[in-house]
């Protein structure tokens, strides 16, 4: 559930939601036949090949719901986290696992689904388990060289085979619904049976497949969330009149010196732009960056109101239309750019003895507003950063 945590799922409700799906996947394990030895290595004998459309239904069912979720904006799958491939360790390891489940006649989990219901078998297989990760611990200086060979790093199939993620979804939703249909056939012949399947059971079956399909092309043929966002921001840009949201800045100056703690100054230009100069209290958001899930609380906050600013106007705007799609907060535009807003406030040339009284109010207000900035800049040089949320891949499997 880490792709999901903390914007979707919250990271108190997350341990709950773990306890209860844990329970659920335990429950429904056991009530499946999984605890059973004999279900299990049917298998290996062809006479019940459960256990091969129980894991091909869930690994359809898994990648099919990413798919559909990631084009929809909800799951971020940069934040997925993917098993680095180690050759021979997979190899070596899927050699031994397959021996223990012909001969114990279970897996890792399973085992612990018997043991958990009482099964002197299951907690045999669970004890032994626990005595193979001991030596492999102790002795880890014996198995390195080949543990660590052959290392490809986090690799997908899709990307070995050379081909799109989609494109690879649909193949192996169709091998699976191929191996449904062919273990059918095998499980039949080893039990002798001639039967056929009832015409109400190839409906639902072939409804199953009609719809995995139809949602795969959905996903395929449909934009995903963030070119839809693209798509509808370019075409405001053209026609949007944003003019009652810019903010001139002599006013945002005021904001800072009286209101630094209700505003977020954004600066969507590069981390170079921004570094060479930027606005006092600014946070850098590129605006290539800005669908990031660490900018999402500041975005998407009731107490703050935001104020974007760039050296080009067009920028700006994208990223102030950019932050209205993805958060609740009330955002106004920096009518000046930053060049001139140093220039209004570093520089302040002195007006000529000839100025006229509004003339030398916006000198004073400028003065004063720039010597009030810079002493709460050295004040509070530390405490107003804001607080991001880090983004990690979250670590675990099977």
């Amino acid at each position: 559930m880490g792709p999901l945590v903390p914007f979707i799922i919250s990271n108190e409700f997350n341990l709950i939601i773990a306890l209860l799906a844990g329970i659920g996947f335990g429950f429904v394990l056991e009530q499946a036949g999984f605890s059973s030895t004999k279900k299990l290595v049917g298998l290996f004998y062809g006479y019940d090949f459960t256990v091969l459309k129980v894991f091909f239904t869930a690994g359809v069912t898994a990648m099919i719901g990413v798919l559909l979720f990631g084009q929809i904006g909800i799951l971020d799958l940069s934040l997925i986290y993917i098993n680095p491939t180690f050759l021979w360790s997979a190899l070596v390891g899927g050699a031994i696992m397959g021996l223990g489940f012909i001969v114990g006649g279970f897996c890792p989990g399973t085992s612990v689904c018997a043991a958990a219901i009482g099964k002197l078998d299951g907690l045999a297989f669970v004890f032994g388990s626990g005595l193979g990760v001991l030596l492999f611990a102790e002795g880890y200086p014996m198995f390195e060289k080949i543990f660590l060979a052959e290392a490809w790093g986090p690799v997908l199939m899709n990307e070995k085979l050379g081909m799109s993620k989609i494109l690879f979804a649909f193949l192996l939703t169709a091998v699976a619904f191929a191996s449904f249909y062919f273990t059918r056939l095998v499980e039949n012949r080893v039990n002798g049976i001639q039967s056929k399947l009832p015409k109400d059971k190839v409906i639902m079956y072939s409804s199953a497949v009609g719809f995995a399909f139809l949602i795969l092309t959905a996903v395929a043929i449909t934009p995903d969330s963030k070119s839809r966002m693209e798509a509808r921001i370019n075409d405001e840009l053209s026609h949007a009149d944003l003019i009652s949201v810019e903010v001139p800045g002599d006013k945002l100056a005021n904001e800072i010196v009286n209101n630094y703690y209700r505003i977020n100054i954004i600066d969507v230009r590069t981390p170079e732009s921004f570094k060479a100069y930027h606005l006092p209290f600014a946070i850098n958001i590129p605006i290539d960056k800005m669908s990031d899930r660490q900018w999402k609380n500041i975005l998407d906050q009731k107490h703050k109101v935001n104020y974007f600013y760039a050296d080009d106007q067009q920028i700006a705007r994208k990223g102030y239309l950019m932050a209205g799609y993805m958060g609740k907060a009330e955002n106004f535009l920096l009518k000046d750019s930053p060049s001139n807003f140093k220039k209004m406030f570093e520089v302040n040339e002195e007006p000529g003895s000839n100025a006229g009284k509004k003339e030398i109010d916006i000198y004073n207000f400028r003065k004063k507003a720039a010597s009030d900035m810079k002493i709460l800049v050295d004040a509070l040089k530390n405490s107003t950063a804001p607080v991001l949320v880090k983004t990690t891949k979250i670590k675990g499997g099977c």
